[in-house]
């Protein structure tokens, strides 16, 4: 890991075609422009190389996944140590016949697969039938350390459980690495707002709670009946939004003082006054005697 104070994050906000070839060589690109301006830590979005095939059920889309390590971290792999970049990248893994991850994997600078994150909580609502395709993960809320920082990796639906950053947080990472794929179904476009707001919102409850950045990396336009918000965004571990993109393509190169953390966390010392002796029922469902 390097000694500099400052990670140098780069967001890939883009959309997504039916082509994988098309979509692999579009944020390839990108990836050189977020390594050219100086990003070290570079981040796709969520399922960056298809569209976001979960909004139906169809046999026919298991053909869309590929092994890990695979062709996708082989390519990418290669462009991490040619760019001397760490890339954070979500792909639709194939464990076995019949047995599918939504899966995270991390390349280090030198362009060797580091490890990966299988999402751990997985959704099914209106367009997000997730359920039908993927199996929750099994390797735990990991933490990776690479040439440039501490990489806690989770991924969209696993945004909304305070016990996954908790976790991943207590387990050394600097920061927490959302790729991302949400938005609003066309049937409830009068909650968009609201729903955008809620999703910000408790990322940036994340960073505070736990005094660490928090990126989100969303992917934009509209795709059959979902809209997605774009609006990547990296919040510092007070909670204030550092940079956020908009709504449509971009590249956003963040920079996040390390030193922050600690004046976080010895302000906010949520770490400290933690109650493990209390929070045994955490592990129920729920308590029946409420």
């Amino acid at each position: 890991m390097a000694d500099d104070s400052t990670l140098r994050l780069g967001l890939i906000q883009t959309h997504a075609d039916a082509g994988a070839g098309e979509n692999l060589e579009r944020t390839t690109a990108l990836m050189r422009q977020a390594a050219a301006d100086g990003a070290q830590v570079i981040c796709t979005q969520e399922l960056f190389l298809s569209p976001y095939f979960p909004q139906v059920e169809s046999d026919e889309h298991f053909q869309l996944a590929e092994s890990i390590p695979g062709p996708t971290t082989e390519t990418l792999g290669m462009l991490a140590a040619e760019l001397g970049v760490v890339i954070v990248a979500s792909l639709f893994e194939k464990r076995a016949p019949g047995l599918f991850h939504n899966t995270a994997v991390v390349l280090d600078a030198d362009g060797s697969l580091v490890g990966r994150y299988r999402k751990m909580h997985i959704p099914d609502d209106p367009r997000f039938y997730e359920k039908f395709y993927f199996t929750p993960g099994d390797l735990g809320f990991r933490v990776f350390d690479t040439r440039f920082g501490k990489l806690g990796v989770l991924i969209c639906w696993d945004q909304w459980y305070p016990e996954a950053a908790r976790l991943t947080a207590l387990a050394g990472a600097e920061v927490l690495i959302y790729p991302t794929a949400i938005g609003t179904w066309q049937g409830e476009m009068e909650l968009a707002a609201t729903q955008h707001e809620a999703w910000r919102t408790v990322q940036r409850s994340h960073a505070i709670t736990n005094g660490v950045f928090v990126a989100a990396v969303n992917r934009m336009g509209a795709e059959d009946e979902l809209s997605f918000w774009g609006r990547s965004f990296v919040a510092g571990p007070d909670g204030q939004v550092l940079a956020e993109a908009g709504q449509d393509e971009a590249v956003l190169i963040v920079e996040c003082d390390r030193a922050q953390i600690d004046t976080a966390r010895e302000g906010w010392p949520f770490l400290r006054d933690r109650r493990i002796d209390a929070y045994g029922d955490l592990e129920k469902r729920w308590r029946d005697d409420s």
